[in-house]
């Protein structure tokens, strides 16, 4: 679960607003942001980056981590209303989901379809790398202490095989498509999931066709 209803709420009350006024402003209704503020729920995508936008705030701190009220009075956060003034533009992700695997499976490498692929604008630090969204469908990187769930997305960031030192969480592209631990050496690969379940899968590198590293998760709300 992410931090943004606690931050939103010490932001709001710094900004001596009541959940009224701040849900005018960003484009909600009462209950959602009061909803947000107490955990009961995570907000869409549009609403972070719109949120963030406005207070001038960075989304991953917005997401991450409880933010101090130092850290909130050093943001710019005079409030307009000029929508041009917002940055809304930001790269296009392709996001693997669970109707479009096979396809992807098949046709990862063909320009023509990636183009087509349902995407989502999303900030990254480095626009000039290859990201991926992808949604979880399984619960092979799940264990007793919670991991990941169907429906969780994540985001991926694409690495060559020869960057990889040290075993790391990525959606590996073989002739299937695996989310798991990976571990490398000279000539295999192994995939381990966290549900203790099951099994490791043992793959030979030279099958490896792309290698995509996990470096966000955005989790779909559920009840602790």
């Amino acid at each position: 679960m992410s931090h943004f209803g606690t931050n939103i709420k010490k932001l709001r009350r710094l900004k001596s607003m009541s959940q009224t006024e701040l849900a005018d402003l960003i484009g909600l209704k009462r209950g959602a942001l009061g909803a947000y503020e107490e955990g009961r729920s995570e907000p869409k995508v549009e609403t972070i980056i719109h949120t963030a936008n406005y207070f001038s705030i960075s989304i991953d701190g917005l997401l991450t981590r409880e933010l101090s009220i130092n850290e909130l009075l050093n943001f710019n956060t005079d409030l307009t209303t000029d929508e041009s003034q917002l940055r809304t533009t930001f790269p296009k992700i392709p996001f693997i989901t669970k109707s479009n695997y096979t396809d992807y499976v098949k046709y990862y490498n063909k320009e023509n379809f990636v183009s087509k692929m349902p995407y989502m604008e999303w900030p990254v630090e480095e626009a000039s790398k290859s990201y991926r969204f992808y949604e979880i469908t399984d619960l092979e990187m799940s264990d007793n202490k919670g991991g990941l769930y169907p429906k969780d997305i994540i985001l991926l960031e694409k690495i060559e095989i020869n960057d990889i030192s040290t075993p790391i969480k990525a959606l590996v592209l073989y002739d299937e498509l695996r989310f798991r631990n990976l571990h490398i050496s000279a000539e295999q690969a192994i995939l381990k999931a966290e549900h203790p379940a099951i099994e490791d899968v043992l793959i030979q590198t030279s099958e490896i066709k792309e290698i995509w590293a996990l470096v966000g998760v955005y989790q779909k709300f559920r009840d602790i």
